[in-house]
């Protein structure tokens, strides 16, 4: 079995220096929630370095509350922010040697996308006009991935391993309790229950399918770095391959 391990950097918020080693991925702020070109350009070189891919963590324009706000914007602007933050890491990694891989949007963009169909397209039109073609990271099951999958667009599904889970496999929110899980060993036993039976457990203990290709941690939740070194220590043991899928 193979997984990727992602995690969102390059927000000025962790010890990305840590935390990127232990990746196959990383969704690389692009500036609109966080960081700037300065950052842009570290948390790159960081990944070349380590041999990590590289991809656009896209959001809504909104750096006061972090990205994760749900703004109400016209598609049109949508489309445009998202075009304008992949042009903007993408001129910054083709300097540095490197390319764009994949692209996930950030916050309150991320979870609008799963459920709303017109903000989904407009994401995915920026991406479809971008070229080439890049795959979108995305909540398994969701509107994106299915706008996606009809526009031609690969979709891969992502799974949380510090988030918390509603029945329905959506993403508890994040004001509401069990949103955001702490514990290492919490973190990893329930992933490697994942790994090995396809089931992961939502906070009031009922056990759902979830079908993902790569794992997240937050880069910006509290002990990330030991909890993306617990789980490549547990995955592997359990003979998973750990491998970027794009």
């Amino acid at each position: 079995m193979r997984i990727d391990l992602n995690a969102d950097v390059g927000e000025e918020c962790g010890d990305d220096a840590a935390l990127i080693p232990l990746l196959t991925s990383a969704n690389v702020c692009c500036g609109a929630h966080a960081g700037g070109p300065d950052t842009m350009r570290r948390t790159i070189d960081l990944c070349l370095r380590h041999g990590v891919r590289l991809g656009a963590h896209v959001s809504y324009p909104d750096r006061e509350h972090f990205g994760r706000r749900d703004l109400d914007l016209p598609p049109a602007e949508i489309s445009a922010t998202v075009t304008a933050q992949l042009q903007a890491l993408s001129g910054i990694a083709r300097a540095a040697g490197g390319e764009l891989r994949y692209l996930k949007a950030h916050g309150a963009l991320y979870h609008r996308m799963a459920w709303d169909a017109v903000v989904a397209d407009a994401v995915i039109a920026a991406l479809d006009a971008f070229g080439p073609k890049l795959p979108l990271l995305t909540l398994p099951g969701s509107v994106a991935m299915q706008r996606a999958e009809a526009a031609g667009i690969v979709a891969v599904g992502e799974a949380f391993a510090d988030r918390g889970y509603q029945d329905d496999g959506q993403l508890q929110p994040r004001d509401l309790p069990g949103a955001l899980l702490k514990d290492v060993g919490e973190v990893s036993s329930r992933a490697l229950a994942w790994v090995r039976g396809g089931l992961m457990q939502s906070v009031s203990g009922k056990p759902f399918e979830l079908e993902a290709r790569s794992l997240c941690v937050h880069g910006d939740t509290p002990g990330a770095v030991a909890m993306a070194a617990a789980l490549r220590s547990v995955l592997m043991d359990a003979g998973v391959e750990l491998k970027a899928f794009a």
